[in-house]
Formats: C-alpha cells, structure tokens, sequence
C-alpha cells in the first residue's frame, strides 16, 4: 500500500484522482468506461483524457487505491480485452476521508453565504 497508512495522509486528492474513486465506488470499470461515466456524472464538466485517466490509475495502483481485475470482454465493444479496475477498501476509506474534506469546506462556504442555496446560518 505505499507508505501511506492513513486516509489522511494523501489529502487532498487530485481532481482526476477523486473522480476516478467515485466511479469506481458503483464497481469495476475499465477504463474508457470510467471517462465516460465521469462526463455522464458531472455532465460533460469532467473530461478525463487518456493521458491523464492512465496516469493517475498507474499512481492509485501503487499507492493501493484500486486495483486491476482479471481482462474482461466487454460485449458492446466485440471481443476487445480492456483492463478492468476496482477500488480496494483502502481506496473507499480515502475516498470517504475526500467526501469528508470537502464536505465540510462546502459547509464552510455556505456559513459564509458562499452557497446560499444551502440555507445555513452561524
């Protein structure tokens, strides 16, 4: 798992790296269709280009955030052989340490009427 032990320690994440967590938190993907969801998931705000999805597999893998799964064939696309990538439960615990994070930024902003559509008041 790298030399990190606690969620905390890789906070914050990397846009790219947060969106590629939650995709995966439905269940495995490949790659093509972790991009796709993530443009379907922010509507089109989020475009993960290869380069960059890739890269940060790569780095998630080494630090054990996910992990690749056994080649499936993905029926839609014939008989091509695409690596599939799951989140592994230290992967879920950083993630929820993100959701955390930026949570309770959003709370703070909306404290100081950042985010008035969240209503709140000191």
């Amino acid at each position: 798992m790298g030399a990190h032990n606690e969620p905390k320690d890789l906070l914050p994440l990397t846009e790219p790296v947060f969106h590629i967590l939650l995709s995966l938190a439905d269940g495995e993907r490949h790659g093509y269709a972790i991009m796709q969801e993530v443009r379907e998931r922010t509507d089109g705000d989020v475009v993960l280009v290869p380069g960059t999805l890739y890269g940060a597999i790569k780095r998630m893998r080494g630090l054990g955030l996910i992990e690749e799964t056994d080649a499936r064939v993905d029926p839609e696309l014939g008989e091509e052989r695409r690596r599939s990538y799951r989140i592994t439960a230290f992967g879920e615990r950083v993630a929820a340490a993100e959701a955390a994070r930026v949570s309770a930024l959003a709370r703070q902003a909306a404290l100081k009427r950042l985010l008035p559509e969240w209503g709140l008041t000191t």
